[in-house]
C-alpha cells in the first residue's frame, strides 16, 4: 500500500494485518491456542488419571520408603506407632476409666486395637491430604499433571501402611481367641470401601489445605475430636445407653465408626451384628461413592488453580 507525500515522494506503508481487531480470544481461537494449565473436562481428566496410575503407585510407595528412613528400626516404626498408641488407651481406658463395660477382655483388646488401626487409616489419609498441594509446590510447579494424583497416592500410602499394620491385628485377635473363619473374607470389601472414603477426604482436604496452610495446625484437634466421637475406645451403645438414644445413633452412622465396627464385626468372634446399625453395608457404601465422588469433582473444580500465586 502506497500514498504520496505533498513534496512529490511515495511512501509506502505496511499492508494491515488480518488480525487487527481481533481480540485476545478470538486470536486464541483462531490459532487454536489453549490456556496454559487450562482444566480439562472432567472425562478427560479421568482418562489423564488413569495414565498416570503407574506414577501414583510409584510415588506412594516412594513415600512411604522415605517415612521412616531416618529411624534405626524403620519400617517397624509403621506398624509399632499404632501399636503403641493402642497400648496407651488400653492403660488409660481399659485399666483406670473401664471403657471396656459389657466385654470381656478376650474382646475389648481386639476391638481397641481394631479400632485405633482403623482410625489411623483415615486419619493419616486426612492430614497427609492437607499438605498434598502446599506440601509439594515444587512439584506441582514444575511438572504438568493431574493434581489428583498426589492427594490419591497420599491415601494409597496409609492403606499400604494399613495393610503392614494388619499383620499385627491378625495375631492379635488369634492371640485373644478370633481364629480365621469366614467373616475375615469381608475385611477385603471394608477396606475398598473405607480407601475410596479416605481418598476423597484427602482429595477435600488437598483443597482446601492449598490455600489455607493453617489448616495443618487445625486439624490435629478435629482429628482428635472426631476420634472421640466414634468409639475407638469404647462401644457407643453401650457407653451412651444412659443419654437419649438419638445421640447414640447419630455417632454409630458417623463413616469413622461404621468402618470400625464392620471391622470389628469381620474380625472379633465375640462382636455380633447386634452391635451394628441397621443397613450398615449400604451406609457404608453410601459414604465411600458420596465422599469419593464428590470430593474427586470438588477437587478438579479447583485444578487450574493449583500451585499459583
Amino acid at each position: 500500500m502506497s500514498e504520496t507525500t505533498h513534496d512529490g515522494r511515495v511512501v509506502v506503508s505496511d499492508r494491515p494485518s488480518p488480525d487487527d481487531g481481533l481480540s485476545a480470544t478470538e486470536l486464541a481461537a483462531k490459532y487454536g491456542l489453549a490456556v496454559s494449565g487450562a482444566r480439562p473436562g472432567l472425562a478427560e481428566y479421568v482418562r489423564q488419571m488413569w495414565g498416570r496410575r503407574h506414577f501414583i503407585l510409584a510415588f506412594s510407595q516412594a513415600k512411604l520408603t522415605a517415612q521412616y528412613s531416618q529411624a534405626k528400626l524403620g519400617q517397624l516404626w509403621q506398624v509399632a506407632t499404632p501399636l503403641l498408641n493402642a497400648l496407651v488407651y488400653f492403660l488409660i481406658f481399659g485399666l483406670i476409666l473401664n471403657a471396656d463395660r459389657g466385654m470381656s477382655r478376650e474382646v475389648y483388646i481386639p476391638f481397641l486395637v481394631t479400632g485405633v488401626f482403623v482410625f489411623t487409616f483415615t486419619q493419616s489419609s486426612v492430614m497427609a491430604g492437607v499438605r498434598a498441594i502446599s506440601g509439594n509446590l515444587g512439584l506441582v510447579r514444575a511438572l504438568h499433571f493431574p493434581r489428583a494424583s498426589l492427594p490419591i497416592s497420599f491415601a494409597l500410602q496409609q492403606l499400604q501402611q494399613l495393610l503392614f499394620s494388619m499383620i499385627v491385628l491378625f495375631c492379635v485377635a488369634v492371640g485373644f481367641g478370633s481364629y480365621p473363619r469366614l467373616s475375615w473374607l469381608l475385611i477385603v470389601p471394608v477396606l475398598v470401601l473405607q480407601f475410596l472414603f479416605n481418598t476423597g477426604l484427602a482429595l477435600i482436604m488437598a483443597r482446601m489445605g492449598s490455600k489455607t496452610p493453617d489448616l495443618a495446625q487445625l486439624m490435629p484437634f478435629v482429628m482428635r475430636t472426631w476420634m472421640y466421637a466414634s468409639g475407638v475406645m469404647f462401644s457407643i451403645p453401650v457407653m451412651l445407653a444412659d443419654h437419649p438414644k438419638w445421640i447414640a445413633d447419630i455417632l454409630q452412622w458417623n463413616p469413622a465408626a461404621i468402618y470400625m465396627d464392620l471391622m470389628r464385626f469381620a474380625l472379633i468372634d465375640g462382636y455380633g451384628s447386634e452391635n451394628l446399625p441397621p443397613h450398615v453395608w449400604a451406609v457404608a457404601g453410601g459414604w465411600a461413592a458420596l465422599i469419593a465422588l464428590g470430593g474427586f469433582v470438588y477437587f478438579w473444580k479447583a485444578e487450574e488453580r493449583y500451585g499459583r500465586g
